[in-house]
């Protein structure tokens, strides 16, 4: 693995152990040649994800961006990063169980949005007003009504 620091091509593992739920292995590590001490996870991938995005282009999914998102969403909301590390795992195994290589970004933003609906109702509007492209405040005003009158049943 090489270093983030000093770009040396070979860090030592210190220490390795699963991470919270099980979903992946933290290894700490160390690099010779500068010193410093680094921590990587790794994940087991079922198959290489493409994202169609809505106008065609293709690329291939990342978990990372799909966790920057989901930080804007949740900035400075009281929710435990356990808990988005395990929907953002949640949300990965389902798109890779699908069966397809080939994933529409349209699904993704549904499967974001059904598990932030869950957790947190601010990141849920917060996610829904840049997914669904807001332009004025009627569109929050809507997306709040359903939101209200969901959970009034």
């Amino acid at each position: 693995m090489r270093c983030p620091f000093c770009g040396h091509d070979d860090s030592q593992v210190k220490d390795s152990r699963p991470s919270e739920d099980n979903s992946a292995i933290r290894r700490r590590r160390h690099c010779p040649a500068c010193g410093g001490r680094f921590t990587t996870f790794e994940r087991v991938q079922l198959r290489e994800l493409v994202v169609v995005k809505k106008n065609g282009r293709r690329e291939p999914f990342e978990r990372e961006k799909l966790e920057r998102s989901l930080a804007n969403a949740l900035r400075k909301r009281p929710v435990e990063p356990e808990r988005v590390d395990r929907m953002i795992t949640g949300i990965v195994r389902r798109l890779e169980s699908m069966g397809e290589n080939e994933i529409q970004s349209a699904m993704i933003g549904e499967l974001v949005m059904q598990a932030l609906q869950s957790l947190d109702k601010v990141a849920y509007v917060r996610f829904a007003s840049v997914y669904k492209n807001f332009r004025e405040t009627k569109d929050f005003e809507n997306l709040i009504g359903e939101l209200e009158g969901g959970e009034k049943d």
